[in-house]
């Protein structure tokens, strides 16, 4: 499987290879409208990316990403994260929901909330999240009003895998994006999310393959 990125910024995956052709199983986890996660199912629908959706999690009970889910006939589980005193018993939910629907990868699609060492230790290396800036830069939420305010020429997004601290972790995956002079939030954040849907099952594909991503064809090149 090839999966060609072009216009990225300095990709590096160093995870454990996939160690066979079977599709991947993901499990998707968003809080919103959930275009990357339509995004993805989309890349599988077209043999772009070698994997399945196992299931879908969301923590809104409004958030349409459910309707998405409900379009490509993808299990969606609700786990309303305000039933939960701590984060780690939300994630301990989250982790037990995920291994019942045997997740090798968890794919943060839009989710809008800060995960724990329960989460990580479940999935070591194995959890990624997509975020609408160039980390390290503009981390959090309101990326994109971040950049605006910021005055910068060049923002983007970044697909990257998850650790303890929010919006960090090992880099797999850059669009850069121009900010244009009559740039509002919502047009600059439409031009991100556009590149955002191209590299999410790119970045998917390379971290699972083990490639280093310098040659563009996800595991590819050998090195």
């Amino acid at each position: 499987m090839t999966s060609v990125c072009p216009s990225l910024i300095s990709p590096d995956v160093t995870t454990q290879s996939q160690v066979s052709n079977s599709p991947l199983k993901l499990g998707i986890m968003a809080s919103g409208n959930g275009s990357n996660f339509e995004a993805v199912a989309q890349a599988i629908e077209n043999g772009q990316l070698n994997a399945q959706i196992q299931v879908l999690i969301y923590n809104n009970p409004d958030a349409y990403v459910a309707v998405r889910a409900l379009k490509w006939k993808i299990k969606a589980v609700f786990i309303n994260h305000r039933h939960y005193k701590q984060r780690e018993e939300l994630d301990k939910q989250i982790v037990q929901t995920l291994h019942s629907y045997d997740v090798e990868w968890v794919i943060m699609a839009g989710w809008m909330r800060l995960v724990t060492q329960v989460l990580i230790d479940a999935f070591p290396q194995k959890i990624i999240n997509i975020h609408p800036s160039l980390l390290p830069s503009f981390k959090g939420v309101r990326a994109v009003e971040q950049a605006i305010k910021a005055g910068v020429k060049i923002t983007g997004c970044t697909v990257h895998l998850v650790s303890l601290e929010m919006d960090s972790g090992r880099i797999l995956m850059q669009a850069a994006v121009p900010v244009l002079a009559e740039d509002n939030p919502d047009t600059l954040h439409a031009r991100i999310q556009a590149q955002e849907h191209r590299i999410l099952p790119c970045a998917i594909a390379l971290a699972a393959s083990g490639g280093c991503g310098e040659c563009g064809e996800c595991g590819r090149c050998g090195r």
